[in-house]
């Protein structure tokens, strides 16, 4: 007669908690995204380029600034870089992981199809922590000078998350309904036109009558409200409420739209 420990020989299969899931999808998600070269590019190397060209040719282009170059435009790059991540990298991404249906062995594990979305988002606020870092040093370096004050920390915090929302729902919109191929095209001509006329890094005012329309793009009040922020360290309430309307529809569109496979 054998006799054997309780629980020795008895595996308790079952899911880890929605917690640790989405932490190690989070984790995955930001591997790949680093060790991507094109991805980088986008949410590291450009951003950066865009700041020091820019601030070395704004004298030349013969623009009209309230204030120096450096402060005009960190807000507006630091607005590219979160847009270059939440919308381009994040569509390029799940277009190609719907493509290869990497979506769809997700959607059949353990893992929840919101717990997949939150482990993206996740992802995303690491990388857009790690660029508002490299982007405000070498900003700094240049001469940056931010008016720092509670209620304009608040205001740059709600309108990141509120960015991040309204790009990342576009992102999924684009890569749920579009094939991998067409959505590398459609984010990347979408993110150079935004990025040169979407109010994003130079002021709407600089683009005349367009202006007027650029600040109701979610480029538009991203770059605006990061902007209000920092040189008039006040709250943007109106470019808040924009970005919100933009995450709205964009998450409601998605919803119906978005296909897993």
């Amino acid at each position: 007669m054998t006799t054997s420990v309780k629980g020795t020989f008895e595996p308790a299969p079952g899911a880890a908690p929605l917690a640790e899931q989405v932490l190690a999808q989070a984790r995955m998600e930001t591997r790949l995204l680093l060790r991507n070269g094109e991805q980088l590019l986008l949410a590291l190397v450009i951003p950066v380029l865009v700041l020091v060209g820019g601030v070395a040719g704004t004298d030349r282009l013969g623009l009209s600034l309230s204030r120096t170059a450096v402060d005009e435009l960190t807000p507006g790059v630091l607005g590219l870089a979160l847009m270059s991540t939440s919308f381009t990298s994040l569509a390029i991404a799940t277009g190609f992981e719907r493509r290869y249906g990497v979506l769809k062995r997700l959607g059949a594990s353990p893992l929840p199809r919101q717990g997949l979305l939150l482990g993206k988002v996740g992802s995303l606020l690491v990388v857009q922590a790690l660029q508002a870092v490299v982007v405000g040093l070498v900003a700094l370096l240049l001469g940056w000078s931010p008016e720092l004050t509670p209620r304009s920390v608040t205001g740059a915090l709600v309108v990141a998350v509120l960015g991040t929302a309204a790009f990342a729902s576009l992102g999924l919109l684009v890569a749920g309904a579009l094939r991998a191929e067409a959505t590398l095209a459609v984010a990347n001509l979408v993110y150079v036109l935004l990025a040169a006329g979407g109010a994003v890094v130079l002021p709407a005012s600089t683009y005349g009558g367009w202006g007027q329309v650029a600040v109701l793009l979610p480029s538009g009040a991203l770059g605006g409200g990061l902007r209000e922020c920092f040189l008039s360290g006040t709250f943007p309430l109106s470019q808040s409420l924009v970005l919100l309307g933009w995450a709205v529809v964009g998450t409601l569109a998605t919803v119906r739209t978005f296909k897993w496979e």
